[in-house]
């Protein structure tokens, strides 16, 4: 009998805390990025921390910690060798299993080019698959002065294979945003912030409340099997704060020039405290409506944060997108998993260097510029629908 009451006590804890997040932070970038969400106490997920670098791994304020490949490495750490990393993790495959229970989602988080991240996140990412674990990969590029890309480019590779989606962060453009001067200190905690929005911007739209609800079916629909995807994140107040919030994220430089109206999924985030309003819910979506091409589902969702103030924080979250839409972007591309056979570790030859000369330009802007007349559309009647705008019906046709 009392195992039966230990069942129905989880199944009723379950009901009341909703869809189970895990931020699984792999190497030393995915751990410093998540002992950066944990000091910045982002709502409604757990934390794990994973390493072969024991002394490196004690430091976390995580309390769920897994130490890979602890007869491989004897907690020394991968030695920047990607196939330790991976075997590492191999080795380790019981405990990343036990760690990764009970999840409905999981973010894997790595800095690519190192050998822990870079060998072990793959691996990971395809536990938590196999375990029906929608998995969603947030991972950084590494600064040109580190000189690791073709190390990177081989792990977002495999990566890629064992993923629902993949965001990919290239720190260069970090630079371009704050400038060659900044301090290597202020450039990791710059990325390690990135990460955090990043992860921030899709966990709130299922674990916060909400005015206008984006439930965790919504995000699976847009996110699994997807491929590549890319986030934006604007935050901005007063009496324009709606518009001037979304234009930041459609044109932030992790959004620069990517191709909205390819994307098979578009997730919108409105937060702030309780006085925002219908008028600027209705704003962000008529904004975001014509970036996304017919047919494309957008689900936007309104939250509230008691600890934003008075600013207005929107997040733009594009999935589904292609090898030649990132290419543009100056992001390394990924396919869906199931698309593509799984290259090997260490198979794959670097990528080339984008250019970013027009760097300052925002995207929505030259997209105007490159793409052609859009062919005129017959006009609706004033009464077509009662004037409900497009985007509002986009989400009730789904």
């Amino acid at each position: 009998m009392g195992i039966f009451k230990i069942a129905d006590d989880q199944q009723s804890h379950q009901k009341l805390q909703g869809p189970v997040i895990k931020v699984f932070g792999v190497g030393g970038g995915g751990s410093n990025a998540v002992e950066h969400m944990v000091q910045s106490h982002l709502y409604g997920v757990d934390f794990i921390c994973a390493n072969t670098d024991m002394q490196a791994l004690t430091k976390m304020s995580s309390p769920n910690a897994v130490q890979l490949g602890a007869e491989l490495t004897r907690g020394l750490g991968a030695g920047t060798n990607p196939e330790v990393g991976r075997q590492a993790a191999l080795e380790t495959r019981e405990q990343i299993i036990e760690s990764l229970k009970g999840a409905d989602m999981a973010f894997i988080t790595a800095g690519m080019g190192g050998g822990t991240g870079t060998g072990a996140a793959p691996v990971i990412a395809e536990v938590a698959r196999e375990m029906g674990i929608l998995t969603v990969g947030v991972v950084t590029r590494p600064f040109p002065f580190e000189r690791r890309d073709h190390l990177a480019d081989q792990g977002i590779e495999e990566l890629s294979q064992h993923v629902d989606s993949l965001i990919t962060i290239p720190n260069a453009k970090l630079l371009k945003v704050y400038g060659n001067k900044i301090s290597l200190i202020e450039a990791f905690k710059k990325a390690n912030n990135v990460l955090f929005e990043a992860v921030r911007g899709i966990s709130d739209m299922i674990t916060r409340p909400g005015m206008i609800n984006l439930d965790f079916a919504d995000v699976r629909n847009a996110m699994r099997d997807r491929g590549l995807a890319m986030m934006g994140t604007g935050i901005a107040s007063g009496t324009d704060r709606a518009r001037e919030a979304t234009l930041k994220a459609i044109n932030s430089p992790l959004l620069d020039d990517i191709k909205l109206e390819g994307a098979t999924g578009l997730l919108v985030s409105i937060a702030g405290n309780e006085d925002l309003g219908l008028e600027e819910y209705t704003t962000v979506g008529e904004i975001v409506e014509p970036l996304a091409a017919q047919g494309i589902a957008i689900k936007i969702g309104m939250i509230v944060d008691p600890d934003i103030g008075d600013d207005i924080r929107v997040t733009v979250v594009a999935t589904g997108l292609t090898k030649a839409q990132a290419a543009t972007a100056g992001v390394q591309a990924t396919a869906t998993a199931a698309a593509r056979p799984r290259a090997p570790l260490g198979g794959m030859p670097a990528a080339p260097s984008r250019g970013y000369e027009d760097f300052d330009t925002p995207s929505v802007l030259k997209k105007q510029q490159a793409a052609p007349a859009p062919a005129q559309k017959p006009a609706e009647s004033k009464s077509d629908l009662l004037n409900i705008p497009s985007f509002l019906r986009r989400q009730q046709s789904e």
